[in-house]
């Protein structure tokens, strides 16, 4: 009888962990713009109250103290792993569409990097589950189903994550899973003993092993060198914007405007390289969590933050947890240089498996996360802008043929619930630019400056004041605009331009930024560049 409440209990649990744990690979909607998470956000509001009605039910069937969350986790994590990398390879061959016009391989992401990153998680769990049923002399036939389960999924990982060109997650897999097999093959005791008999060849094996990952690293460097340098002028930006508000931070969700800020007084200052202004952007992300986390919350909110990885580290491994913190392991490395946590439901995973090595045997650890959980969840389930994002995507459609005033209409209707997205509200301000209302878009677009960094933004309002005769705040926005991107050609254009009118005419203004219009190298060549330059030369005659 106990058996069979038993066998019931775990079965509930697992529903409970795969409804949530799935939605990272089944919650997509194509109603939404590309990239959108509120569709995702909607369905893990309410896959956790499943999640927390299936544990109540579990716990309340199981009469032991005995807990299966941790093997839960693992093989649903598993089978999802499975699940993905068969989707990638479908992709691959052309069997199945990928979710990202630019890229062949996404899985049921937007992006082929936390696709890898995802799949560079799983493969630790793969691992160790396959070492430790290799072990086994005489294995049942479930198990047996598990060793092959486990093996065929790490494989389909390893031919998958070639594909996706992700360094990171190549890094992630490759430190994580080396991780499991020294733990499998008690590394630890036996380099003491290696230590003590060949002290001296210790030291040059040491040595040549640095050599090696540093050419390594380089080769991995020079692989996609313009990204990886645009990685690190990220990284860079982003220690001065946290130098700025090391302790409390700039602020949940303040990431864009303070990166922004930060970057404008950084290539104001004039000392930069060539290199930093070509591979200078606009992301939405620092590329590094933990950077991340300090610029919106401050320092001290990230050695708390990493106190609790590190002890959920030290209790899954203490309690022989392998596989799951090889797992958190490749996550605190992927997310060292890509934007894991940005994305819900991968955010969501990894609190699942922090939580299955920290939980253990514990009904207490486990109810406190399940509350954790119910927080998350009802946040994510009001604060749900899916509504508003399915009629943002179809206003949008009118605002790329041009049909500005109905684009306008809607926008009206649908800003007090978009009132916080940077893109909806460039879009409202430009609709309202090209409707020459031009202190309403002001407006609209000076709020867009705070949940987004894009340049764009400061050219619009730039023109807005041309456009009423406020030529020295134009001056002052375009002028900024050249300090945030100064690889960009069209803001010194608009300079040009406004330089030009009859009632702010600079000669010596002009002539200089005409001149960079005319000769600057552009990222890419386009007919608007040739266009851009022939009228700069009109304007000069």
């Amino acid at each position: 009888m106990r058996t069979a409440k038993k066998y019931i209990a775990d079965t509930v649990a697992l529903l409970g962990v795969a409804a949530i744990l799935s939605v990272v690979v089944f919650a997509t909607s194509n109603d939404i713009p590309v990239g959108e998470m509120a569709y995702q956000k909607l369905w893990l509001g309410r896959m956790v109250f499943v999640f927390v009605v299936c544990f109540v039910c579990s716990l309340c069937l199981n009469e032991k103290q005995y807990l299966s969350f941790a093997s839960i986790v693992t093989w649903v994590l598993i089978t999802l792993g499975g699940i993905e990398a068969i989707w990638g390879l479908r992709q691959i061959y052309g069997l199945a569409v990928s979710n990202h016009s630019l890229y062949a391989l996404t899985g049921s992401f937007y992006n082929p990097g936390p696709y890898s990153g995802y799949l560079a998680m799983i493969f630790p769990l793969c691992l160790h589950e396959w070492l430790n049923l290799r072990e086994k002399t005489e294995r049942t036939w479930v198990e047996q189903g598990k060793y092959y389960m486990a093996l065929g999924v790490m494989l389909l990982i390893l031919c998958v994550l070639p594909a996706g060109m992700s360094r990171s997650a190549w890094i992630a897999a490759a430190i994580s899973g080396v991780w499991i097999y020294g733990m499998h093959a008690s590394w630890g005791s036996k380099l003491k003993e290696i230590r003590k008999i060949y002290k001296r060849k210790v030291g040059l094996a040491c040595i040549a092993g640095g050599v090696i990952i540093i050419m390594i690293g380089y080769a991995l460097f020079q692989l996609k060198a313009t990204s990886a340098n645009g990685r690190l002028f990220m990284w860079k930006v982003s220690a001065l914007t946290i130098a700025e508000s090391p302790v409390i931070g700039h602020g949940i969700g303040n990431f864009v405007s303070a990166y922004g800020r930060a970057q404008e007084d950084y290539f104001a200052n004039g000392e930069y390289s060539e290199t930093e202004e070509l591979v200078a952007g606009s992301p939405e992300y620092a590329f590094n969590e933990y950077l991340q986390v300090a610029v919106e919350y401050g320092i001290p909110f990230l050695l708390v933050v990493s106190l609790v990885i590190g002890f959920s580290l030290w209790k899954g491994s203490s309690e022989g947890r392998i596989g799951l913190c090889g797992g958190v392991i490749s996550v605190l490395l992927f997310a060292f240089s890509s934007y894991p946590m940005q994305i819900p439901g991968f955010a969501v995973t990894f609190y699942f498996l922090l939580a299955a090595c920290a939980i253990g045997r514990s009904r207490i650890i486990l109810l406190l996360f399940m509350s954790m959980m119910v927080l998350l969840g009802a946040y994510y389930w009001k604060n749900n802008q899916y509504d508003a994002c399915k009629d943002w995507h179809r206003a949008k459609m009118l605002y790329n043929i041009g049909a500005y005033q109905s684009a306008k209409e809607d926008y009206e209707k649908l800003y007090p619930e978009l009132v916080n997205r940077g893109a909806f509200l460039f879009e409202y301000g430009y609709s309202l630019h090209k409707l020459k209302e031009y202190d309403n878009s002001t407006r609209i677009l000076e709020e867009a400056m705070t949940h987004s960094n894009d340049p764009m933004i400061l050219n619009i309002i730039g023109k807005n004041y041309q456009a009423t005769g406020d030529y020295e705040k134009a001056e002052e926005y375009l002028i900024r605009s050249t300090h945030r991107l100064p690889g960009r050609i069209y803001p010194y254009y608009l300079l040009t331009k406004l330089y030009a009118e009859p009632k702010y005419r600079q000669p010596e203004k002009l002539k200089y930024a005409a001149e960079i219009v005319l000769t600057k190298e552009p990222k890419v060549q386009s007919t608007a560049v040739k266009e851009m330059r022939e009228e700069v030369k009109k304007l000069l005659k």
